[in-house]
């Protein structure tokens, strides 16, 4: 953690190292500097020979061995050849949507896997904000492949400096002009992007690379031009014949020369090369900004200090170039004017910029950081250390006056005085844990019994209640006439049959998930049948004054004409007012699909067609009808010897409830063969379906309509139906201990017990 407020900006050259110390001055807007160094290697890094590690590290040994940075925070700069920078405009977005779609945008142009480089992003000035969303909104996008962050920082970390902050060179360069040149610009809110103010451009000739930034105060631009002061001294080499250290001696010292004129003939293919990129840059700035306007041009770094270069750009780029003698909201007397730092004063630009970026001083100052964020994270940790440390060390302490202020209270008892209670107390808790140990033991032991019990009859169970629900199935389909009493012609509506083409049971873990598909389908049993409810899709003949209601089965001898006037109790799975509730917990979904053939057309005294038909007979069946089973011996109630007599019990009991009628099909016309036609005809058989598998109703009769090609046919009025119920299994031995539960039971007010708990 800094110790001070002061923070020094170090720029690693190619040919030197430029340190500056800066803290906020007693005035805002305006730094002191209080200290400075200029480090030039042996050789120019890029030179054949040169080891780039060993020079950068020598170099900052030396400055270590001047300057100390203990305390201070420390902000790097790294060639802009070596990162990208992409300002990209979103569309319009919430504002707290923009970190998702910089990180969509950087996904996009950094050329890399996201994995592979450390990128950082800032908004620019410029755009709104209106009702939460952010328009015209401009993005600086920054990115440095992990490796080459890595390198930058090695010699800094071998040298026991931890940097707080890496940034690109052309936006060091940035910062430094925004802050020194640009402040008195208006503020961000009375930017107008139709008339931008002018835009001013730096161009910091390095030794090897030349940066090129254009910004108006709100949006910048960078471009890095692969031309420096080393292409000059390479130049006279060639053209002259010289040695680089002669060329490079008289390159700065041109207007001493023996001909001078010769010299800059020789470099003259360089001036136009580096001329031609800064026509090409400030072109294309240009034409992507139309509105733009290039008022002036500050010249940075020692090579812009060769003779006749301003003169050259300035008149060829008709532009002022402006080469800065002095910062103008830089104070410090000591170090502005010490001779070292005033001739080198233009190539102290970056670190200037990185000074004003680790101080956050100044308006729009670029605040990106390129440090890997896996090295922040292990600072902040480490440096909560200490305080995590400190608090441990403070509940130790804590613990340890605890336990000594115990021990001086243990060491006041009387422990013969409690010798006798303790004992027996001790006595109590073991007897305690003998007991407990019982208890567990035998809980055990019945478990394992009455698992074993359930296991033996359980096998007894599962074999019955399946037979059991095909029962009550086959009971509640209509029993249908004899064939001889039925109707001689097919085509009357009086046959009283279903049939069943198929029956599907499905398991659910929870069936108020199925109720919930069918609720709309469901009808109460006393509700009538609403024609065209629930997706019905039949032309349900209307029902006339007189014929069965849904109150009881068509074939039933208590069929009435009208329903009962009320009923007391609310049907199975209703609540008070009579709303279904629907089933619940695990239980088995039966569908039965079928079809009848006897329909009338019209409404006929006492006919039932359709779907109404269905609900009369096999829903209100499922729902209201009881069946005799084979009997449960109950030694416990009659231990006479006589064998059990079949009992009566209710659908509910067996766990059947809520039959729904989820299909309905339209009745229509189809030809079958007549059945009268010929006594001996498969086809007459498949019709009347002798019963069924099951007995009395047609479930398993299938169609069985086929017949030879020339059997005589008829047309009948079919309609196709699916019903579908829920079943719970309720196995014997579980309906006879409700049996006894209810004969245990008190009798009631009439001193008679319910003869019926099935």
């Amino acid at each position: 953690m800094a110790g001070s407020n002061a923070v020094w900006g170090i720029d690693i050259g190619q040919c030197s190292l430029k340190a500056l110390r800066c803290r906020p001055g007693d005035k805002p807007g305006r730094l002191v500097a209080d200290a400075f160094d200029f480090i030039a290697y042996p050789r120019i890094l890029s030179q054949p020979g040169a080891e780039p590690g060993d020079l950068v590290g020598d170099a900052i040994k030396q400055f270590l061995s001047r300057n100390t940075v203990r305390g201070d925070r420390v902000a790097i700069s790294v060639p802009g050849q070596n990162g990208l920078a992409r300002f990209i405009k979103l569309p319009p977005v919430e504002s707290k949507k923009i970190p998702d779609i910089v990180r969509y945008e950087a996904r996009q142009q950094i050329p890399f896997d996201l994995a592979d480089v450390i990128w950082d992003y800032q908004r620019m000035g410029g755009g709104a904000v209106e009702e939460g969303f952010a328009l015209e909104t401009e993005v600086g996008l920054f990115a440095m492949k992990r490796d080459q962050v890595y390198r930058a920082l090695e010699p800094f970390t071998k040298a026991g400096i931890q940097v707080d902050i890496i940034q690109l060179t052309p936006l060091a360069l940035y910062n430094f002009l925004l802050f020194d040149r640009m402040q008195d610009m208006p503020p961000i809110d009375q930017y107008d992007p139709d008339n931008p103010p002018p835009s001013t451009v730096i161009v910091s000739l390095g030794t090897d690379a030349t940066d090129l930034v254009v910004t108006n105060g709100y949006r910048v631009w960078q471009r890095s031009i692969p031309l420096g002061g080393n292409h000059f001294t390479k130049a006279l080499t060639k053209e002259l014949k010289l040695t680089f250290a002669k060329a490079e001696h008289l390159k700065c010292n041109a207007s001493s020369a023996p001909d001078p004129r010769a010299l800059f003939q020789a470099m003259r293919p360089v001036f136009n090369d580096l001329l031609t990129e800064i026509q090409r840059s400030i072109g294309y700035f240009t034409s992507i900004d139309r509105r733009a306007k290039i008022e002036k041009i500050v010249a940075m770094g020692n090579a812009m200090k060769m003779p006749g270069l301003r003169r050259y750009l300035s008149q060829s780029l008709s532009l002022e170039v402006i080469r800065v003698e002095s910062f103008e909201r830089l104070d410090g007397p000591e170090i502005l004017g010490a001779p070292a730092f005033k001739e080198n004063l233009l190539s102290f630009g970056v670190a200037y910029g990185l000074a004003v970026e680790a101080l956050g001083v100044g308006r729009g100052t670029l605040m990106t950081n390129l440090l890997p964020p896996e090295i922040i994270k292990d600072r902040f940790i480490r440096s909560k250390k200490p305080w995590a440390l400190a608090g441990a060390a403070i509940l130790l302490l804590g613990c340890a006056i605890g336990y000594g202020s115990h021990s001086l209270a243990l060491g006041t008892v009387d422990e013969d005085r409690f010798r006798d209670a303790e004992q027996r107390m001790q006595a109590v808790v073991t007897q305690s844990r003998t007991l407990q140990s019982d208890e567990d033991t035998a809980k055990t032991d019945f478990n394992t019994a009455h698992e074993k019990a359930q296991h033996l009859v359980g096998n007894v169970d599962n074999r019955i209640q399946w037979l059991e629900l095909l029962k009550a199935v086959n009971e509640a389909l209509p029993a249908g006439d004899p064939p001889d009493k039925r109707p001689k012609d097919v085509q009357q509506w009086e046959w009283k049959e279903l049939h069943i083409e198929s029956m599907e049971c499905q398991y659910m873990e929870n069936l108020t998930d199925w109720f919930a598909g069918v609720k709309d389908a469901y009808r109460k049993p006393d509700e009538a049948e609403i024609p065209g409810a629930a997706g019905a899709a039949d032309a349900t003949a209307a029902v006339a004054p007189g014929a069965v209601t849904p109150t009881a089965p068509a074939d039933s001898a208590a069929a009435v004409s009208t329903a009962p006037a009320g009923d007391p109790m609310a049907p199975a799975g209703t609540d008070g007012t009579g709303t279904p509730v629907g089933p619940s917990g695990p239980g088995w979904v039966i569908r039965l699909k079928g079809y009848r053939f006897h329909n009338p057309e019209a409404a006929v005294q006492g006919a039932v067609a359709g779907a109404q038909y269905v609900r009369d007979t096999l829903i209100w069946k499922l729902e209201n009808s009881d069946i005799f089973l084979p009997g449960v011996k109950k030694e416990t109630l009659a231990d006479d010897g006589a064998e059990p007599k079949p009992e009566l019990v209710s659908m509910k009991a067996l766990g059947i409830g809520y039959p729904t009628l989820t299909y309905r099909g339209k009745i229509s016309p189809v030809l079958i063969p007549d059945p009268s036609a010929d006594d001996t005809n498969t086809a007459g058989a498949g019709l009347n379906g002798g019963g069924g598998a099951l007995g009395g109703g047609m479930l398993g009769a299938g169609r069985g309509l086929g017949g030879p090609s020339e059997a005589k046919t008829i047309q009948v009025k079919r309609f196709d139906f699916i019903v579908e119920f829920c079943w719970t299994p309720t196995p014997p031995t579980r309906r006879l201990e409700k049996l006894k539960e209810a004969q245990a039971q008190p009798a009631d007010s009439t001193g008679q017990a319910d003869q019926n708990p099935m």
